[in-house]
């Protein structure tokens, strides 16, 4: 139903303005009465065999909703019914901020994809804070954290310190950013010194608390092999708990758009179909250079349920979908889910 009647209208839109609709009638339908749990029935794949433990959190399923649609925490919710083991808010910062100038995301159907430079725009920590401690339900929430655009990177760890400390209590695990293109000079927060401050820094103040929370490192795609191996051992060195693999990527190869096309659409991380295998070659280079166990969460092209199947081969403990989300509509999770329950029982191939 979603792809002959609700996606056509939604894609008529401009992609932001289809976004918040779509939050908009989430919130209608959870103010009426009993729809929420049954989306919920409708749409959860209930088995043992989909249950998963890493960094100490029981998954129900190992499929999670990726940071970027639900960046201030106003629907995660609603968006959990549609059978997500996992949500994750943000990428959140200390001060609000507008982020780029728009249009700032754009479509490529024909590619299955999406461009975005929306430059971490958000509400401020302390609002999705405000919306966490509403939570009544035992949903697993991750936390994506970032840096304000107008923080120098010398004052970055500051930033993270602060969206750390203020989200500490009411997520489950922590999503360090510092992979996406759409910040002025971000990535230069991948470097190994500047990487290994922040992380050390906040596994300090972690193990202050009362509970400590797993601490994850979201890394870019377009990393070369001496860069991925330097991330190993940043993982080594700061003993976070794990690794999401991958962000956006600036690169254009492969798409069916004309080279001016993409000049006319400018910069921006893409994400979609065309990530999927650069995504799952980072999966299984760190695999096979980190510990068996070490969880690594794959995300990037899943638009099927045969994707996720890829990246679970690939080396990935858990997955997460975003664009795929757009495009394929509420029942993907749903699909994966009865696909690697089907997987692990011998059904199909």
């Amino acid at each position: 139903m979603y792809k002959i009647f609700i996606r056509p209208v939604l894609f008529c839109l401009n992609p932001e303005a289809a976004h918040y609709l779509i939050f908009s009638m989430l919130r209608f339908i959870s103010f009426i009465p009993g729809l929420l749990f049954v989306l919920k029935a409708l749409y959860r794949v209930k088995s043992s065999s989909l249950e998963r433990e890493f960094f100490g959190i029981k998954f129900p399923n190992p499929v999670g909703l990726a940071a970027g649609l639900d960046k201030d925490a106003k629907a995660f919710r609603e968006l959990s019914v549609f059978g997500f083991g996992f949500i994750e808010i943000g990428t959140v910062t200390p001060k609000p901020q507008t982020g780029n100038p728009k249009p700032r995301l754009f479509r490529l159907v024909k590619d299955q994809a999406l461009i975005n430079r929306m430059g971490f725009n958000n509400l401020g920590v302390e609002q999705a804070v405000e919306r966490l401690k509403n939570r009544k339900d035992n949903l697993i929430i991750g936390g994506n954290i970032g840096k304000n655009t107008l923080t120098s990177n010398e004052d970055a760890i500051h930033d993270y310190v602060f969206c750390f400390n203020a989200l500490h209590e009411y997520v489950d695990y922590f999503v360090v950013n510092v992979s996406c293109p759409n910040i002025k000079d971000l990535h230069k927060l991948q470097d190994k010194d500047a990487l290994i401050a922040i992380l050390e820094k906040l596994q300090s103040i972690n193990a202050t608390k009362k509970q400590s929370k797993p601490i994850l490192l979201k890394i870019a795609p377009d990393l070369n092999s001496d860069q991925l191996d330097e991330i190993i051992e940043i993982v080594q060195t700061t003993k976070i708990d794990g690794i999401v693999a991958t962000n956006t990527t600036t690169t254009r190869s492969g798409l069916s758009l004309s080279d001016d096309e993409i000049v006319k659409i400018g910069n921006g991380g893409l994400s979609g179909k065309p990530l999927q295998e650069r995504s799952n070659e980072v999966i299984r280079f760190l695999r096979k250079k980190l510990e068996p166990e070490f969880p690594i969460i794959g995300v990037g092209g899943i638009i099927k349920p045969q994707d996720a199947k890829e990246k679970l081969k690939a080396g990935a403990s858990l997955v997460q979908i975003y664009s795929g989300f757009i495009y394929e509509g509420p029942g993907l999770a749903r699909g994966i889910c009865r696909g690697i329950r089907n997987w692990e029982l011998g059904i199909g191939n």
